[in-house]
């Protein structure tokens, strides 16, 4: 089978860590890279070994070499380049957030499916075995009937207005940057506890506190009440460190995710905790192969079937666009002084396909 050609938009961190991704993953081959600045596609390409360096995103997206698109951007400019790489017939692995609010998700998601591509929003975590063995033994009872979910996801992040996680242009923020990991896991545990691929919080509760320089959301709390009265206890945010863990309380037990949002993302082995009566019964292991290699696989994967969207526990695009609507709930509960366009409340027919 001939190998997937990428093309990678974007050279900062999370760049970095998706091309060493596709060059142990299976099923890859890195093509193109793009930058605003000729000499930074250059230097990223001599590292990963790329054969071609461009000095615009336009020429990448425009490269017959290149199968599929890796927008790596800022968050603002991810609806752009989305946009441009479907409508050149590319496929699409968008970094999360899919966009800055759920208008810009539907977007993008159309032009995938009017193009015919695959596109999926790289919540990478999604597609470690470590979520397809929690979601087993959830419904298999393991720890009863899930009562509440515990997620967090916090870091102390240098203070930098310019920067993206503090620059309101940029689409910064903790709940757009790291809450999204939070939200979603809730959405999918709360889903599989009622036997769907995921479900939507009936009631939303926060808390936080919005920069009065950057003008962001810096930390973040959400209570969020999901269908069976299932409570989710959400955090998130760049100014401390959090316990950067994921909890799920059943009436029988409790099952932890030691590592949940980056679970060793350089291969290895991960673990799970399972507690019944406040004690450690057992500890389950799950080895796999590094984090971004098994993400390029699976994109891979659905399009080797056909596939333009990605099925549970990765995101599917109804998955994607029902994340960020709660991701703009949570951010105008806030009064966070981002600009918002309607929220629909369904998104079109097609998506859920």
């Amino acid at each position: 089978m001939a190998k997937l050609r990428w093309g990678i938009i974007g050279t900062g961190r999370i760049a970095n860590l998706f091309a060493a991704g596709v060059h142990r993953s299976q099923t890859g081959e890195l093509v193109a890279v793009a930058s605003r600045f000729k000499s930074k596609a250059r230097d990223f390409a001599k590292e990963y070994e790329i054969p071609h360096a461009h000095g615009s995103y336009e020429a990448l997206v425009a490269d017959p070499k290149v199968d599929i698109v890796y927008v790596a951007t800022p968050h603002a400019q991810h609806r752009e380049w989305a946009l441009r790489a479907a409508e050149a017939k590319k496929h699409v692995l968008c970094e999360k957030p899919i966009g800055l609010h759920h208008d810009e998700a539907v977007a993008m998601i159309q032009a995938a499916w009017e193009n015919s591509v695959f596109f999926m929003e790289a919540y990478m975590y999604r597609c470690h075995p470590q979520i397809a063995r929690t979601i087993e033994l959830i419904r298999a009872g393991t720890i009863g009937d899930v009562r509440s979910i515990t997620a967090s996801f916090g870091f102390c992040a240098p203070y930098d207005l310019e920067g993206r996680l503090f620059n309101r242009t940029l689409g910064g923020g903790g709940i757009l940057d790291l809450g999204g990991y939070c939200t979603s896991m809730a959405r999918l545990i709360a889903g599989v506890a009622q036997g769907k691929p995921f479900v939507e919080p009936e009631r939303l509760s926060v808390f936080g506190q919005i920069g009065k320089e950057s003008g962001v959301d810096e930390y973040a709390t959400a209570l969020a009440i999901f269908p069976g009265e299932i409570a989710a206890i959400l955090s998130c945010g760049l100014r401390f460190k959090q316990e950067n863990k994921v909890r799920i309380d059943g009436s029988g037990g409790s099952l932890t995710l030691t590592d949940p949002w980056v679970p060793c993302f350089d291969g290895g082995e991960t673990a799970l905790l399972l507690e019944r009566n406040g004690e450690e019964i057992e500890t389950i292991r799950v080895t796999a192969p590094p984090l971004y290699a098994i993400e390029a696989d699976f994109c891979a994967g659905c399009i080797l079937k056909g596939d333009r969207q990605a099925s549970s526990p990765a995101m599917s695009w109804a998955d994607t666009i029902g994340n960020i609507r709660m991701q703009d709930e949570w951010r105008r509960a806030m009064d966070a002084p981002t600009p918002f366009t309607q929220v629909r409340p369904v998104a079109p027919t097609h998506i859920s396909e």
